[in-house]
C-alpha cells in the first residue's frame, strides 16, 4: 500500500532529510497514516501512538498495522488528547490538523517536549481570494487552509521556530489520480461497516479530484510541509 494522504510520501522523506536528532517518543496524528507510524517506528526504533477522530478510521488502522508492537492506534480528540504534558519528542501531522487548527496546536504545546519537533503538512491557499467552487470544496472537507504566504508566520506566532520547509503541491495531481483506484482496491476487502466508511472517503475525494484536475484547481490549492522546534513551551 501506497501513503494514501495529500502530499504522498514526499513529508516523510522531507522529514528524514531534515531531522538529525533520534526522537524516542513519536506521536503521528491522523487517519490514512498507519504506513507513516509503521515506517517512523523502523527509522527511528521507538514505539509510536497514532491517534484518529473516527472509530472507523481506528478499525481500518488496526487492520492496516496488523501484529505490529511497535504502533499504537487509539481513538482521541485532536484538540484534547489523553497524553501527558511533555511526553513527545517528535509530533507527525500530514494532512490532518487543518480543520481545527488553532485547538490542535495548542494541544500540540502541552504534549511536544520542551525542544522536541512538530512536523506538518497542510493544504494552503494559493490565492487570497479563491472562486466560490474552491471554498465549496474547502467547507465540503470541513478545511480552513491557510494562505501560503501565512504558514510559516502562522506557527512562528505559536511560538515555533522554522527548521526547514518545502512546497510540494506538485504531489496534489498523483495523489488525486491515485487515490481513488487504490481506495476501491482496498475497499473489496472489507466488511460492510468499513465499506461504508470508504464509499464516504471516496465520494469525498472524488469530488476534489475532478475540481483540482478538471476544474483548473490547481491554481488555487497547494500543500505545504515544515519542521518546528518547539522552543517555547
Amino acid at each position: 500500500m501506497k501513503i494514501l494522504l495529500p502530499g504522498l510520501d514526499k513529508q516523510l522523506s522531507f522529514l528524514k532529510n531534515n531531522l538529525i536528532e533520534k526522537p524516542t517518543s513519536v506521536l503521528v496524528v491522523g487517519s490514512s497514516s498507519e504506513l507513516i507510524a509503521l515506517k517512523l517506528a523502523e527509522i527511528y526504533k521507538c514505539n509510536v501512538e497514532l491517534i484518529v477522530e473516527e472509530y472507523e478510521s481506528l478499525l481500518i488502522s488496526k487492520i492496516i498495522i496488523g501484529e505490529s508492537k511497535n504502533v499504537f492506534p487509539k481513538l482521541m480528540n485532536f484538540d484534547a488528547t489523553d497524553f501527558n504534558d511533555n511526553q513527545f519528542d517528535l509530533i507527525y501531522a500530514q494532512a490532518s490538523i487543518t480543520s481545527n487548527r488553532s485547538k490542535i496546536i495548542k494541544e500540540f504545546k502541552r504534549i511536544l517536549k520542551l525542544n522536541g519537533f512538530l512536523c506538518v503538512g497542510e493544504i494552503v491557499k494559493l490565492s487570497s481570494n479563491p472562486p466560490k467552487f474552491i471554498l465549496d470544496v474547502f467547507n465540503a472537507s470541513n478545511l480552513i487552509p491557510l494562505e501560503k504566504e501565512k504558514f510559516i508566520s502562522y506557527y512562528d506566532e505559536k511560538n515555533f521556530k522554522l527548521i526547514s520547509s518545502d512546497d510540494i503541491s506538485f504531489t496534489l495531481r498523483e495523489y488525486y489520480l491515485n487515490t481513488i483506484k487504490e481506495l476501491e482496491t482496498s475497499e473489496k476487502k472489507l466488511n460492510p461497516q468499513e465499506k461504508s466508511y470508504f464509499k464516504k472517503l471516496i465520494n469525498r475525494i472524488n469530488h476534489e479530484s475532478n475540481v483540482y484536475l478538471k476544474l483548473g484547481g490547481k491554481k488555487h490549492i497547494g500543500f505545504i510541509t515544515a519542521l518546528f522546534k518547539n522552543e517555547v513551551k
